[in-house]
C-alpha cells in the first residue's frame, strides 16, 4: 500500500475507528461522531471529530471537542483490516501546514483542540 514511502516516514496506514460508538476510559468516555476531507493545496487531509467527557473521575466532570488529522490521503479506504475496518494510505501533516490546518479545521467544525499524527506514533496537540 505504502512500499518503501513507510520506511522513509511518508506514509502510514490509518485504521478508521468507528462513528458514533462510544468508547469507555478510565475517567469518562470518548467518541468520534464525523469523518470528513479538508481541501488543502497538497492534497485532501482526513480528520476526525469527536468528543470527549470526563464524568465519572473522583476529580470533577468536564468535556472537550476535538479533531484527530491522520494526515494527506495516498488512497482512501483501501482495504478492509481482520476487524472489519478501512484502512487508508496517509501521508502526515507537513509541521509548516499544522497553523492553517488547524485554523480550517476549528473554524469548520466550531472545536478547539486539533491532534496531528505522526508517524512516530505519538501526536502534537494544536490549539
Amino acid at each position: 500500500m505504502c512500499g518503501e514511502a513507510v520506511e522513509k516516514g511518508f506514509c502510514m496506514e490509518f485504521v478508521h475507528p468507528a462513528l458514533n460508538e462510544e468508547i469507555d476510559a478510565i475517567g469518562g468516555h470518548y467518541m468520534f461522531t464525523k469523518e470528513d476531507l479538508l481541501t488543502h493545496p497538497v492534497g485532501d487531509i482526513l480528520y476526525l471529530v469527536g468528543y470527549a467527557a470526563t464524568d465519572t473521575s473522583c476529580c470533577g466532570a468536564g468535556g472537550c471537542g476535538y479533531a484527530v488529522v491522520p494526515g494527506h490521503v495516498n488512497s482512501l479506504r483501501l482495504r478492509l483490516n481482520e476487524d472489519n475496518r478501512y484502512i487508508s494510505a496517509i501521508t502526515p501533516v507537513d509541521e509548516r501546514f499544522y497553523a492553517e490546518v488547524t485554523k480550517a479545521i476549528r473554524m469548520k467544525e466550531g472545536i478547539n483542540q486539533v491532534h496531528f499524527l505522526l508517524t512516530s506514533g505519538g501526536k502534537k496537540v494544536m490549539y
